[in-house]
């Protein structure tokens, strides 16, 4: 036939489909996940049934691992060494498996993620319990396949006396799909699975009575329930692990140490201290004077060295939030049933497991109750023989051949081939008067097993109470103590309750430093008094912005993204009054690029409170307060920019407020706040400015319609003048405003917007790093349609880039008034 006859036309769509079914379904199927009766995957089965093959009991010698792997290979695994000896290792980790299968001799890796020795180093064999997974199997008691180049023969399903997809759990990802057991208590599964035999009808909230949750090999907490009951009702869970911690106090050093014993399941116990070192080291976490890994072969010791006067319960929840000292563990508890993937419940498995192990003794028994018949009928035949022992010895002595005796005793007595054959074959001492006897009491014994066996295969009941049996001699002799405790409910640490509620200073400086201390380090002074140094700052650097807050408060960052970010009072770095402080950048998950704006110190969310936002584009936008009171690591969305816009002012209003905007081109717009409807969160805003294509929103505040307020604009060429709001008419939301400065090419555009009074100071800071401080009181206010007056000197290639309200410096006064609480409304609230 010529080759193109031969050919077949096939759409490739067709072709790619079936493919990739065949390859998906021998991953499900073959590779990733396990199978519901006996809790293994092929893989792990290969590698028990290779090594029960070769000898390798628990009571029997070690042999090499390398060994080991070339004859699961070849035989039965036709994959990689590393997989296979990456399993066989796994079965042998104590901090993997709750109860191991492998006896593992030599370097098996360690919880410090350490890898093991090569296979050529190593040595293994069956545990007792590995052995008990394989009882039976010489029985006929599960089916057989063709190994991958039908040279052999292996099991498709172990006979298991114990349900390992519970005890040891499973993980795997096949082709959409993926399994996540954890591992639990034998003796708690067992005492389940007699529960289920006892009341076939028991619901799973009873089962859980008895199986309370999860039990891990490392340990640690489990925080709430509410994980275990999902998992154990629909087969979905998602549960919190915890380390388990305990404080130690150094009286003699007054020092406090945490002590971590046991981490979560899975968690590598090296890259957690590299973790925590890291966060120490990024000043993230702060309050820790060493930390030091003193696990020995007694047991896991982390510690975890506190300074003075550090809250240790307060930083062990640090460590909870930041690190995997608290980690989740998704449950997933899908396996094969009749090789198909299937979610199951608590119940579920654990009636398939019964099932399984009924259908094992029922193939156990009907294999016994065939040997036991077989030998009862050569029994009966040698007990012919005996009874006709003359008349037999002569016949077989006159046979020429023992073919010819075979046939002359089934001829001559009522004897089968097979009886005749055992005749031949008896040894002469079976003649002696007590061989005689024992062959009677052997046979009688046989009768009455036989009896047995076909009364447990006629019924249900003693299929049961064997099954029972069974279980109850495995929880007698592998049950052990539940080694993770449950916590009932979700005891998260109150750190409010750890931290007293007293007033802070919070200083912000104009690079992005921020600090709290007690407002108890200001004494209180009369006016006209020097004041205290507030903030040490580089000399470029200034305190712009600064606030009392209860440590209870919250503060919100609001950057030019358009996001909003929390951090509580109690959470900025307390440091001295002349320090610095700490740079917002390293206290925020901010992205590349993105910079702080305002910061606004808020109690809590109430409904009757707004937060009114302006963009460089002129878009105004008012939402209430409640709206960001569910605060995200990583931030959430304040407001929806259009590209190229940024987010320029944020304040805090009651809903009764005028709104001014100022531009670059000298013009303000005032318009009552009720002309903004509330929006969501997540909105653009509507227009509060008519803009030219040139033209940019520099600055915001908020007014009380009787206000006698300045507003102050300062312009690039040194320029600025005070305007009492009185002087700009309130009009509709979304006009083009009225002049505020006139801008031409002597002041240049304008850059800086702000609300001030008498008492307000300011620092103008130059392009070419040129900074003047100057007071309000020293300029008056002058009328809207002028240009102002010089307020820095400067170079005609220099400019003024921005301008700021100085908050406090070493010579500001700090009045006793400072004890009292931030008005979130006030103008030290508002935008830097």
């Amino acid at each position: 036939m010529p080759p193109e006859e031969r050919l077949t036309q096939v759409a490739i769509e067709d072709e790619m489909r079936m493919s990739y079914l065949d390859y998906a379904m021998s991953v499900i199927v073959g590779r990733a996940l396990p199978d519901v009766r006996d809790g293994f995957k092929p893989v792990h089965r290969r590698i028990l049934y290779g090594m029960h093959q070769m000898g390798l009991a628990h009571n029997r010698a070690y042999r090499k691992s390398a060994k080991i792997v070339g004859e699961i290979m070849g035989n039965y695994h036709p994959h990689g060494d590393s997989a296979i000896y990456d399993t066989q290792v796994r079965m042998a980790q104590d901090f993997n498996m709750r109860y191991t299968l492998v006896d593992g001799q030599g370097n098996y890796g360690s919880v410090d993620g350490d890898p093991p020795a090569a296979m050529r180093y190593t040595e293994a064999r069956l545990t007792k319990l590995a052995g008990e997974m394989l009882a039976d199997i010489e029985k006929e008691t599960v089916d057989f396949g063709p190994t991958y180049d039908e040279s052999d023969v292996e099991p498709l399903v172990l006979p298991a006396k114990v349900p390992n997809l519970l005890i040891n759990g499973a993980g795997g990802i096949a082709v959409g799909y993926a399994t996540n057991i954890p591992p639990h208590n034998l003796g708690e599964v067992v005492r389940g699975l007699l529960k289920v035999l006892e009341d076939p009808e028991v619901g799973i909230s009873d089962l859980m009575g008895i199986i309370p949750g999860p039990d891990f090999p490392t340990a640690g907490y489990i925080y709430g329930t509410q994980g275990i009951k999902d998992a154990y009702l629909t087969g979905r869970g998602l549960l919190t692990l915890r380390a388990k911690t305990h404080i130690e106090t150094d009286e003699k050093r007054d020092r406090d140490s945490i002590i971590v014993t046991e981490i979560p399941y899975q968690v590598n116990k090296a890259k957690l201290l590299e973790k925590i070192a890291e966060l120490i080291h990024e000043k993230r976490i702060e309050g820790v004077s060493d930390i030091r890994d003193e696990s020995d072969r007694e047991g896991m010791r982390i510690v975890i060295e506190l300074k003075k006067a550090t809250i240790p319960l307060v930083l062990l929840n640090q460590l909870y939030k930041h690190t995997q000292m608290q980690n989740t563990f998704g449950v997933i508890m899908l396996a094969l049933v009749n090789n198909r993937p299937e979610v199951l419940n608590l119940k579920q498995i654990l009636t398939a497991f019964l099932e399984h192990r009924r259908e094992v003794v029922i193939r156990r028994t009907a294999y016994d109750l065939r040997k036991a018949e077989e030998r009862a009928h050569i029994l009966e035949g040698l007990q012919i023989a005996l009874e006709h022992l003359d008349a037999i010895i002569a016949l077989i002595r006159g046979s020429a051949s023992p073919d010819v005796a075979k046939t002359q005793l089934v001829a001559q007595f009522p004897l089968s081939e097979i009886q005749a054959a055992a005749i031949l074959d008896m040894r002469l001492q079976r003649l002696t008067q007590l061989e005689r006897d024992k062959l009677i009491q052997e046979l009688e014994d046989l009768k009455a097993k036989i009896a047995h066996l076909k009364a447990v295969l006629g019924s249900d009941e003693l299929v049961r109470t064997i099954i029972k049996d069974e279980l109850m001699a495995i929880q007698e002799a592998y049950q052990d103590d539940r080694r993770t405790e449950i916590i009932p409910q979700e005891a998260e640490i109150n750190i409010e309750d750890l931290i007293a509620d007293e007033e802070m200073a919070v200083t912000i400086s104009h690079e992005g430093y921020i600090k709290r201390h007690p407002v108890s380090e200001y004494r209180a002074q009369r006016r006209g008094g020097k004041g205290k140094i507030g903030m040490g700052v580089k000399e470029e650097d200034f305190v712009e912005k600064l606030f009392t807050a209860s440590t209870h408060d919250y503060i919100l960052f609001f950057t030019d993204a358009g996001k909003v970010y929390w951090l509580k009072v109690h959470e900025i770095p307390e440091a001295s009054r002349t320090s610095k402080g700490k740079a917002m950048v390293n206290l925020l998950t901010l992205a590349s690029e993105e910079k702080v704006t305002t910061t606004l110190p808020v109690r809590d969310f109430p409904d009757n409170l707004y937060v009114v936002m302006a963009t460089r584009r002129g878009i105004i936008k008012k939402t209430e307060l409640s709206a960001y009171g569910n605060p995200r690591q990583g931030g959430i969305i304040a407001l929806t920019l259009e590209e190229g816009d940024k987010l320029i002012g944020v304040e805090i209003t009651d809903g009764k407020s005028d709104i001014v905007l100022g531009t670059k081109e000298g013009l303000v717009i005032r318009f009552r706040e009720n002309d903004v409807r509330p929006m969501g969160r997540t909105a653009r805003g509507v227009r509060g400015i008519s803009l030219d294509e040139t033209n940019q929103v520099i600055g915001m505040t908020t007014i009380t319609p009787d206000e006698e307020a300045s507003i102050l604009t300062v312009t690039e060429g040194g320029y600025g003048k005070r305007t009492l709001v009185t002087e700009y008419r309130t009009q509709g939301r979304g006009g083009r405003g009225v002049i505020s400065v006139k801008v031409t090419e002597k002041n240049g555009q304008a850059v800086s917007f702000h609300r001030v009074s008498d008492t307000d100071e300011i620092m103008i800071i130059t392009a070419e790093g040129k900074i003047l401080r100057t007071k309000m009181d020293d300029l008056r206010d002058i009328g809207r349609n002028s240009q102002g007056v010089r307020l820095i000197d400067m170079e005609d290639t220099d400019r003024v880039v921005a301008v700021a309200k100085l908050a406090e410096s070493d010579d500001v006064e700090v009045d006793a008034d400072i004890n009292g609480t931030a008005d979130p409304t006030s103008e030290t609230s508002g935008s830097a």
